[in-house]
């Protein structure tokens, strides 16, 4: 599904073309998958377990809040060899199902949820490490997801006319200047 959404967006991601980028029959994806959105609900299931196992392999076993942070949007948005171009533009196929079908919404929703309440922990680690007041760790925590998602729909329309690489150190420098510009506790 991947493959296939990559480049014939959900529409073209027919059971037959699954099958054929799979190197299986489309029966063989039946037995599994009844309907191509089950196999779309796997794809999403497969994008944020993926996306997971990025950011906590960035992370490693640092308890350092700007580091984990760091690792965050990293994982999201960095280029190196564990970046994969096909699941940013298949994730920008998801949130456009998510304004169709009701269960990719859901998805897409809880999916945004965990980030959002991730980033807003991560914020507000780094705001308490750095002697800062949180009260605005959620609206920092949201401007920084939405530039994440914002991101991904940049590199998926315009992916020639943006500089190579900018966005995870931007979006880096993005969030310590925030969190710098908060005042300190009384």
């Amino acid at each position: 599904m991947l493959a296939v959404m990559t480049h014939g967006g959900y529409e073209g991601a027919t059971i037959q073309a699954i099958g054929k980028a799979a190197g299986l029959s489309p029966g063989l994806v039946h037995y599994h998958f009844k309907t191509k959105q089950e196999v779309l609900v796997a794809l999403i299931t497969a994008l944020t377990d993926g996306l997971e196992l990025r950011y906590r392999a960035r992370c490693g076993d640092s308890v350092e809040p700007r580091v984990r942070l760091d690792a965050f949007i990293d994982a999201h948005v960095a280029l190196g060899r564990d970046a994969d171009p096909r699941a940013v533009a298949a994730w920008n196929v998801v949130g456009a199902e998510a304004l169709r079908q009701s269960e990719v919404r859901a998805l897409y929703r809880q999916a945004l949820a965990r980030n959002l309440a991730e980033m807003r922990a991560l914020v507000r680690a780094c705001l308490l490490a750095q002697r800062k007041v949180t009260r605005e760790a959620g609206h920092i925590a949201a401007a920084l997801v939405s530039a994440i998602e914002g991101a991904y729909r940049m590199a998926s329309v315009q992916p020639h006319k943006l500089p190579k690489g900018y966005a995870a150190p931007m979006l880096r420098r993005t969030a310590h200047s925030l969190i710098a510009a908060q005042q300190d506790k009384p």
